[in-house]
């Protein structure tokens, strides 16, 4: 499992087809990375469960593809 302390801020988050799904804005906690809103279709910050992260390099890489991130991510106003 990926640690949280792995992840930093402006990292580029892909999905596992390999596109662009946001970038870091911050962890929430120990279990949920906070993505930028300036960096969203809708202009909200979204979260996703660390659980969904595949690896970390440059960028941090999910293992479920774009579609489905979108769907299944929690929205803040």
């Amino acid at each position: 499992m990926v640690a949280a302390n792995e992840i930093r801020e402006h990292m580029e988050v892909r999905a596992a087809d390999g596109r662009h799904v946001g970038t870091v804005d911050h962890m929430e906690g120990e279990s949920r990375i906070k993505l930028t809103r300036t960096d969203s279709e809708d202009g909200k910050h979204h979260l996703i469960p660390l659980d969904w992260v595949d690896h970390v390099d440059a960028h941090v890489h999910l293992n479920k593809d774009a579609d489905t991130v979108r769907q299944e991510w929690s929205t803040l106003n």
